[in-house]
């Protein structure tokens, strides 16, 4: 993926993002009588703006990593006597606690709107059938075996492989016994596997749940039948054709599609005399791989040729669609599992049931952000959902300069009858700025770390 399209795809996700929590804040400011004065898409100078009738500048500023809805204040800047009413900081409590918590609200309810979407849309989902079980791991010593389907984990139901990776990644961090119910594909008997775990991949950096129980799922054997070609590459070059069915290389029968891609790698720039099967005639190339080097320093064979890939037998293909009323009850479901994903997620991380290597900064959600969008649009849009919940969950935590320490700065004032000492707050912004400072600090290390 190149850099700039990573950049591009980062910017329209983290704009939509922040567009709509800020948006949340300055709905509900205007709606309370507080006097907004200027709603900024990014931070620094102002690229383009313009003001409404009400004098609010809505601006696009420089720097796209966030935003920020303005509002006229005395404790920032001195209020005519007969604005006074409009200013934020002459609110009830209530009112402001409103304020603080509509930004979260926005992106919580722009992920409902999105799940609902893609509900409605209908998914796509192969069943999660066992294709290899790894001799001695957790799986096969809790009886899991090859062509089982995987029906419900801890009792939670998983009709597409999705659902058994997220079941399975609530449990990372724990010990204790995971229970996978599974059953054969003429639907008869329903097993029940626990398969025990302990302190889970809890030091593991980006683990991979199924994987370290020894499973993985069924997919069609690859043919030997080119399915793509790369433009300029040796194969193209070679005069390959999409369609081609490899037959023999230098005489040597090929197996599968491993063998012909180990036979490349093992004849770099050394020529392979192919043959081909098309159009029911066969024909012989010559073909030349190219040249790569590794980062070991080996050198192996590159043919820029793609294998067609099969396509899932139709009895594990199924299509998930709702109505638009199931969509609604769905959508709800969704943001609700998304909100406790990151929830437990958080708790974890701090108990460190997780180790905190898997936290991402810009340069992880860029990249993620970027390899969604290569799967198609409604694959980008359960991405913005996801972190639209992750972005409302971090700004609710009581946290000074996050919209929850602002909540909680209301919350005591409302207890003590007053507000809380300036000397008070002006020391738990700094301890929420600190705190924020070294999470950001370990997320790019960690962002770095994987590049």
């Amino acid at each position: 993926m190149p850099f700039l399209t990573t950049v591009l795809w980062f910017l329209l996700a983290i704009s939509i993002l922040v567009a709509v929590h800020e948006f949340g804040h300055f709905f509900v400011a205007r709606r309370c009588g507080v006097r907004v004065l200027r709603f900024s898409i990014g931070f620094g100078p102002r690229l383009l703006s313009f003001r409404d009738k009400q004098g609010t500048e809505f601006a696009l500023s420089a720097i796209p990593l966030g935003g920020y809805v303005k509002m006229l204040d005395e404790r920032e800047a001195p209020v005519e006597e007969h604005e006074l009413a409009y200013s934020y900081s002459r609110k009830s409590v209530g009112q402001r606690i409103a304020i603080a918590a509509a930004g979260p609200a926005a992106n919580i309810l722009l992920a409902f709107v999105l799940y609902w979407a893609i509900l409605l849309n209908g998914t796509l989902v192969y069943s999660p059938v066992i294709g290899d079980v790894e001799l001695g791991s957790p799986a096969e010593l809790a009886g899991l075996g090859e062509g089982q389907e995987i029906i419900a984990v801890d009792g939670e139901p998983t009709p597409g492989r999705r659902d058994v990776r997220l079941a399975l990644l609530k449990r990372l961090g724990e010990t204790g016994d995971i229970v996978i119910s599974t059953r054969y594909e003429d639907g008869g008997l329903t097993y029940e596997s626990p398969v025990r775990i302990s302190n889970w991949l809890s030091a593991v950096e980006d683990p991979k749940p199924l994987e370290s129980l020894g499973l993985s799922f069924f997919y069609p054997a690859l043919g030997q039948t080119v399915g793509q070609l790369v433009e300029g590459g040796a194969a193209q070059a070679a005069g390959f054709q999409v369609g081609d069915a490899l037959v023999a290389a230098n005489g040597e029968p090929i197996k599968d599609w491993y063998h012909w891609v180990d036979l490349i790698q093992a004849h770099p720039g050394k020529e392979l005399l192919v043959a081909v099967e098309r159009a029911g005639q066969l024909r012989e190339l010559s073909l030349i791989p190219n040249m790569k080097t590794a980062d070991d320093g080996k050198v192996y064979g590159y043919a820029g040729v793609g294998v067609e890939l099969p396509r899932m037998p139709e009895h594990m293909r199924k299509l998930v669609q709702y109505s638009p009323l199931q969509a609604l009850v769905g959508a709800g479901g969704e943001t609700w599992e998304a909100i406790s994903f990151v929830f437990v997620s958080l708790k974890k991380l701090l108990v460190a049931e997780i180790s905190i290597k898997n936290l991402s900064g810009p340069i992880g959600i860029a990249k993620v952000a970027a390899d969604q969008a290569q799967y198609g649009f409604w694959a980008f849009m359960s991405f913005l959902a996801h972190v639209s919940v992750v972005l409302a969950v971090l700004n609710i935590l009581p946290i000074p300069v996050l919209d929850g320490g602002h909540i909680l700065y209301c919350i005591a004032e409302w207890v003590k009858g007053r507000p809380l000492s300036e000397r008070a707050q002006m020391w738990g912004f700094k301890a929420g700025m600190a705190a924020l400072m070294c999470l950001m600090v370990v997320a790019f290390y960690n962002d770095l770390m994987r590049l």
